[in-house]
């Protein structure tokens, strides 16, 4: 059992359980009923995505100091109870069944879904 980490719109792994999407917004032109079938996500929980603020300073990041800031702003969002407890009950989650965890962005290692994999090992998560 564990969390993968993955980008949403990817083919799923073999295994990969329940696709939960972390962003801020739905995708744009896709029915509700298609997010699913087309590899997005089967649930939205745009809690654990960053802030409106954040992610529109995320869109604009183009250098290493830069994702520096954002990954300390979106870590520190992140310590809030309500987002603690998400993270704390996904955590346990991957303690008993698969799970994925995801995001739009092309390049993993500049979105916030980087932050989140690490973010979820702080908290006792399994990671694939």
């Amino acid at each position: 059992m564990s969390i993968r980490v993955v980008r949403l719109g990817s083919p799923r792994a073999h295994g990969e359980g329940l696709r939960v999407g972390t962003v801020r917004r739905p995708p744009r032109g896709v029915p509700k009923t298609e997010y699913a079938s087309r590899d997005l996500y089967d649930v939205w929980l745009p809690e654990l995505a960053p802030s409106e603020a954040l992610l529109k300073e995320g869109l604009a990041v183009s250098d290493t100091a830069a994702w520096r800031r954002f990954a300390r702003r979106y870590r520190a969002e992140m310590k809030a109870p309500e987002k603690r407890h998400l993270l704390d009950f996904l955590s346990a989650l991957s303690h008993q069944t698969n799970v994925s965890v995801g995001c739009y962005c092309a390049d993993e290692q500049r979105c916030h879904r980087s932050v989140l994999g690490e973010l979820l090992a702080d908290h006792g998560a399994l990671l694939a």
